[in-house]
């Protein structure tokens, strides 16, 4: 499952009401002012089909290649129509989602999009319900969809769902043509037809091609010719080099924080034409326990870990400042967001205290503990990190903390046999919305593997929450969630990141790209 959370003070996405939104302007064609784009990312893209992709990687292909009903528009957390002229709940219902699509939408093969292929994407999704896909947790609220003419879709929910217009607008919502990919299998040659801004041209172990589509019909408008990404699979060491040689215009997601604070050094001093570009973000990092285990399934034990942990000094000494210590599960610039933990267990190590809730736990001797971690799905900094934690927790004299890290594919089947009892999860959102930060950790069958259970959260809280469709009056509930899961313990969050790109001179439109909404833009930079 993938991971995701940003930073500006990003207003709370507000959801659709029975009126139906209006429609931007339609661009015909681009603008096609710049040269091509080269950029480096270390992150790997996982799918090009967008019944399996649920990573960043993956949806910032889908983002450019396929369009949805909805998207977020550059530096908002509001959907806004763009396959669509026009989208809204029906007038008085919370379940019927109705949107009539904008003329002249075409897939970048030539052929027309129509309400049959919207439909056809949805309930493909639906039917291939890929554990590594979207459909699990972002469409598992659609019941049936209808297509009254060419034009209209009409989705019926299962139940209200205010959120569901932000989920549509994600890369959950991207649509393909029906004659391009088979109903109940994954298209496997790494191809991908969309009717968005780009084409992709070609996918590589090293790299993918984009170029312009000019059968494009929506809100955005190019900057320039094309884009080359090139993947550095991990090896964040070789992404800096090769920024450094200007093989790349610029690095996207996967620069460590030496790296950000080296070119900070560098700008400062000799190479005076490197840029370097911070964006809001909502990217999160949280300790999980697993409340079954016989040491961490103990309240005591988790809030001494909660009571200890230095979040000031893991910002600092490991992430460099690239990142920010975080007090609750929303972070902040999402709506609700409360501290609560900062409320509950302080801001700095507290020994005295963490040593009282063991004892209250009738535990006497020190507690020994593994900290498990995955660089090869966090980054190398996570055991790092890990190790540091584990340090601030063995000097207190209350633990005996060790480190051990494993691959990806063995770290989640290590969790989902119940193997781990503390172990790393990240989190970047798939729209901005408190929603996206509780349901998937929170709900029945979550994220999280961690065997937490709260009945007033799943039963009451998760589903009111949902149904709200004026956003502003879910706060109230969100703040007694954050509240109960400070309580509780299930999860210690520890950071929220902050979004990078580095450039050399001569890119622009970075910062249009790096917003809470996480959609990373293409069409935006340009090439001087």
């Amino acid at each position: 499952m993938k991971t995701r959370n940003q930073w500006l003070t990003a207003p709370l996405a507000v959801g659709l009401a029975a009126g139906l939104l209006g429609g931007c302007g339609t661009k015909e064609g681009s603008g096609n002012s710049g040269d091509e784009v080269v950029m480096g990312m270390s992150d790997e893209v996982l799918a090009t089909d967008p019944a399996s992709g649920y990573d960043p990687g993956s949806w910032l292909l889908f983002n450019n290649v396929f369009q949805s009903l909805l998207s977020f528009p550059k530096g908002s957390s509001v959907p806004q129509p763009e396959a669509a002229e026009k989208c809204g709940f029906d007038n008085g219902s919370s379940t019927i989602f109705r949107c009539t699509l904008r003329d002249g939408l075409k897939f970048s093969n030539g052929n027309t999009l129509a309400a049959k292929d919207v439909k056809y994407s949805f309930e493909r999704a639906l039917k291939i319900n890929d554990k590594a896909g979207p459909a699990p947790v972002m469409l598992s609220t659609i019941d049936t969809i209808k297509t009254p003419d060419e034009k209209t879709v009409v989705f019926n929910l299962k139940v209200p769902d205010a959120t569901f217009p932000s989920k549509i607008a994600s890369g959950a919502g991207s649509i393909i043509d029906h004659t391009e990919y088979a109903f109940d299998e994954l298209r496997t040659d790494k191809k991908a037809v969309g009717s968005g801004p780009y084409k992709l041209d070609s996918f590589s172990d090293a790299g993918a091609d984009f170029s312009v589509n000019e059968s494009y019909r929506g809100t955005a408008e190019t900057k320039n010719n094309g884009v080359t990404m090139k993947f550095f699979h991990g090896d964040q060491k070789a992404l800096a080099a090769s920024f450094k040689r200007r093989d790349i215009d610029l690095a996207y997601r996967g620069l460590t924080a030496g790296d950000i604070a080296e070119l900070e050094r560098s700008k400062d001093s000799s190479d005076k034409d490197v840029e370097i570009v911070e964006g809001t973000s909502a990217e999160v990092q949280h300790l999980v326990f697993n409340v079954n285990d016989p040491v961490v399934g103990k309240i005591g034990v988790r809030k001494a870990i909660a009571y200890l942990v230095d979040r000031d000094a893991l910002v600092r000494d490991v992430y460099q400042s690239t990142a920010t210590p975080l007090y609750s599960i929303v972070p902040a610039g999402i709506g609700a967001h409360n501290t609560a933990f900062f409320d509950t267990y302080g801001g700095s190590p507290q020994p005295a205290k963490a040593a009282k809730a063991l004892r209250n736990a009738g535990v006497n001797s020190k507690v020994k503990l593994t900290l498990w971690a995955t660089p090869s799905r966090y980054g190398p900094a996570t055991v790092q990190e890990f190790e540091a934690i584990a340090k601030q927790l063995n000097t207190s004299g209350l633990f005996d903390a060790t480190v051990k890290s494993v691959e990806t594919e063995q770290y989640e089947k290590d969790i989902a046999a119940g193997r781990y009892g503390v172990y790393v999860k990240g989190w970047v959102p798939d729209y901005p919305d408190p929603d996206n930060f509780t349901q998937p950790f929170f709900d029945k069958d979550n994220v999280l593997g961690n065997n937490f259970e709260n009945e007033e959260i799943t039963g009451r809280i998760i589903p009111d929450t949902a149904a709200a469709a004026d956003r502003t009056t879910v706060e109230e509930d969100f703040g007694k969630l954050q509240d109960i899961v400070a309580a509780e313990l299930p999860i210690l969050p520890l950071w929220q990141g902050k979004q990078y790109a580095v450039a050399h001179d001569g890119i622009a439109g970075l910062e249009w790209t790096l917003d809470a909404s996480t959609v990373f833009r293409f069409w935006e930079i340009s090439k001087a």
